[in-house]
Protein backbone atom coordinates (compact mmCIF):
# COMPACT_ATOMS: atom_id res chain seq x y z
CA UNK A 1 0.00 0.00 0.00
CA UNK A 2 1.33 3.17 -0.91
CA UNK A 3 1.50 5.63 2.10
CA UNK A 4 1.17 9.00 0.22
CA UNK A 5 -2.30 10.31 2.45
CA UNK A 6 -2.15 13.60 0.48
CA UNK A 7 -3.72 11.65 -2.66
CA UNK A 8 -6.40 10.45 -0.63
CA UNK A 9 -7.41 13.22 1.57
CA UNK A 10 -8.13 15.31 -1.22
CA UNK A 11 -10.38 12.42 -3.29
CA UNK A 12 -12.15 12.23 0.27
CA UNK A 13 -12.79 16.21 -0.44
CA UNK A 14 -13.81 15.66 -3.59
CA UNK A 15 -15.79 13.21 -3.44
CA UNK A 16 -18.25 14.02 -0.56
CA UNK A 17 -17.96 17.69 -1.04
CA UNK A 18 -19.02 17.87 -5.09
CA UNK A 19 -20.13 14.84 -6.79
CA UNK A 20 -21.87 13.09 -4.04
CA UNK A 21 -23.32 15.76 -1.70
CA UNK A 22 -22.92 18.53 -3.96
CA UNK A 23 -25.78 16.68 -6.34
CA UNK A 24 -28.12 15.67 -3.04
CA UNK A 25 -27.84 19.70 -1.95
CA UNK A 26 -29.31 20.78 -5.73
CA UNK A 27 -31.93 18.14 -5.20
CA UNK A 28 -33.10 19.59 -1.74
CA UNK A 29 -32.77 23.20 -2.56
CA UNK A 30 -34.44 22.27 -6.17
CA UNK A 31 -37.53 20.56 -4.06
CA UNK A 32 -37.33 23.56 -1.64
CA UNK A 33 -36.87 20.76 1.63
CA UNK A 34 -34.64 22.83 4.39
CA UNK A 35 -34.61 20.07 6.48
CA UNK A 36 -32.73 17.64 3.55
CA UNK A 37 -30.59 20.29 2.42
CA UNK A 38 -29.02 21.38 5.96
CA UNK A 39 -28.75 16.99 6.25
CA UNK A 40 -26.81 17.91 3.28
CA UNK A 41 -24.37 20.42 3.67
CA UNK A 42 -23.65 18.74 7.19
CA UNK A 43 -22.80 15.95 5.39
CA UNK A 44 -20.40 17.78 2.97
CA UNK A 45 -18.97 19.62 6.22
CA UNK A 46 -18.19 16.23 7.89
CA UNK A 47 -16.62 14.76 4.97
CA UNK A 48 -15.29 18.11 4.05
CA UNK A 49 -12.97 17.54 7.60
CA UNK A 50 -12.65 13.90 7.36
CA UNK A 51 -10.43 14.78 4.61
CA UNK A 52 -8.20 16.84 6.97
CA UNK A 53 -8.57 14.58 9.20
CA UNK A 54 -6.83 11.66 7.00
CA UNK A 55 -4.27 14.32 5.84
CA UNK A 56 -3.06 15.01 9.49
CA UNK A 57 -3.17 11.31 10.07
CA UNK A 58 -6.10 10.80 12.42
CA UNK A 59 -7.64 7.33 11.66
CA UNK A 60 -10.19 7.16 14.08
CA UNK A 61 -11.20 10.54 13.65
CA UNK A 62 -11.62 9.96 9.93
CA UNK A 63 -13.41 6.83 10.59
CA UNK A 64 -16.01 8.54 12.61
CA UNK A 65 -16.00 11.95 10.37
CA UNK A 66 -16.94 9.74 7.39
CA UNK A 67 -19.65 7.60 9.43
CA UNK A 68 -21.24 10.88 10.27
CA UNK A 69 -20.93 12.15 6.77
CA UNK A 70 -22.79 8.87 5.70
CA UNK A 71 -25.45 8.93 8.18
CA UNK A 72 -26.22 12.57 7.19
CA UNK A 73 -26.22 12.11 3.71
CA UNK A 74 -28.49 8.88 4.57
CA UNK A 75 -31.25 11.34 6.19
CA UNK A 76 -30.93 14.27 3.76
CA UNK A 77 -32.23 11.66 1.48
CA UNK A 78 -34.53 10.21 3.71
CA UNK A 79 -36.27 13.85 4.10
CA UNK A 80 -36.06 14.20 0.29
CA UNK A 81 -38.32 11.42 -0.30
CA UNK A 82 -40.89 11.56 2.44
Amino acid sequence: MEDNYEKYAIAVIIVFGAVIVGGLMGATIGFGNRTGFLFALGSATAGWIAGHAMLFDRPRIYGVLIAVATLMAIASTLALVS
